[in-house]
């Protein structure tokens, strides 16, 4: 009986279903492990969708704490990674909404370095115009946008990280091609 491709995933869910059964019977250990485990995942998304480095960490670590109160809350209906980027956009959104350092570092996605070469600057600051005006769309929109295009993900793994259908997803992602277009 040979190995499939899948069976290192399978295994590495595996553990972290372990360590989610021990983390929400109150073993810290497991807690700590899971949160190294996906700290890049948070801090990575929060990036994204923040546009600039103090937010980020700022979410992140808002995200920690919140995953410590709601860790007992986890079904095991989805993903836990799933779960983990739900709750992640949701400390974005209020961030968003309260208006904190809201537009400040707009332009923090994609930095110009001076020995960039001038097609590498005009790369940057196209990248960066690109981001700045994904980050203006409807929520929607751009958690669709952020999820497919930055996030790589497919239009099914979006849809059951923003709770819908995967027909929504391209709807959203289509919607916001219309957007930009006019934007840009």
């Amino acid at each position: 009986m040979g190995l499939t491709a899948a069976a290192p995933i399978e295994a590495a869910q595996a553990v972290t279903r372990a360590l989610v059964v021990r983390a929400q019977n109150g073993d810290a250990e497991a807690f700590a492990e899971l949160i190294e485990d996906h700290y890049d995942l948070i801090h990575r998304t929060a990036w994204k969708w923040c546009g600039n480095r103090a937010d980020a960490e700022d979410v992140a670590q808002d995200v920690c704490v919140k995953l410590g109160g709601a860790i007992a809350g986890f079904d095991g209906r989805s993903a836990f990674s799933s779960w983990v980027y739900r709750i992640t956009l949701n400390a974005v959104r209020d961030m968003q909404r309260a208006g904190k350092r809201r537009g400040k570092y707009a332009d923090a996605y994609a930095e110009i370095a001076p020995e960039d070469q001038p097609a590498e600057q005009e790369e940057a600051a196209t990248s960066r115009q690109l981001w700045a005006a994904v980050r203006t769309l409807p929520e929607k929109q751009r958690d669709a946008v952020l999820l497919v295009y930055a996030e790589e993900l497919s239009h099914a793994a979006a849809a059951e990280i923003m709770g819908v259908r995967e027909a929504t997803v391209s709807w959203h992602v289509h919607e916001a091609r219309k957007t930009l277009r006019g934007l840009l």
